[in-house]
């Protein structure tokens, strides 16, 4: 819709709190008629436009990881539908980490956030089964790959405007590999086993 279009965009350049109902009419050319016939209040519309952008991101998420079988390739392929999205939708991605910081929307972002725990915990749980992950706790182990890849999203692509494919890797990299090289890793499971 042109409307919630045209509202996500400038909310992500003035703000929330500064964009006001006539800025969007205004810039859109219509009546606030038109506005109060699809939205009861500014909050509403920025309401919409958060579930949608979350709606959306889960479909591009989806549709990653659709025809892979390797439960460690679609956890990859998620990470890089998820930086990509966010890298080509940044003015969605800048109203989401708005919504983080404000309570009136933070139980928006939490359902959204347990949605895509619950998204990606299969994927996390059958990587496991498949002895392609570590056995450990599975909930935590999907907290900390999306936690990573937003954390990397917004720091490198939203902030420092590095490539979205660079982000993704370094997402998937870390979340995959973790810190350790493979020699250190190797050593520290000699000490654990000894």
């Amino acid at each position: 819709m042109q409307l919630t279009d045209f509202a996500a965009h400038q909310f992500a350049a003035q703000g929330y709190h500064p964009t006001s109902v006539t800025d969007i009419v205004d810039g859109l050319g219509v009546g606030k008629g038109v506005f109060y016939w699809y939205f009861a209040s500014k909050e509403e519309l920025f309401r919409q436009i958060l579930a949608d952008s979350q709606r959306d991101l889960r479909r591009a998420q989806r549709q990653a990881v659709a025809d892979e079988p390797d439960p460690v390739r679609r956890i990859e392929a998620g990470i890089g539908a998820s930086v990509a999205w966010l890298d080509d939708n940044r003015h969605l991605f800048v109203l989401l980490e708005f919504a983080r910081t404000e309570e009136r929307f933070a139980d928006l972002i939490r359902q959204g956030e347990e949605q895509a725990v619950a998204d990606a915990l299969p994927h996390v749980k059958a990587g496991i089964a498949a002895g392609m992950i570590r056995r450990d706790d599975p909930l935590v182990l999907t907290h900390a790959i999306l936690g990573v890849t937003a954390y990397l999203a917004r720091v490198l692509v939203l902030e420092q405007g590095r490539s979205a494919d660079d982000a993704a890797r370094s997402a998937a990299s870390f979340c995959l590999e973790g810190i350790l090289s493979p020699a250190a890793a190797q050593r520290r499971l000699g000490r654990a086993a000894g």
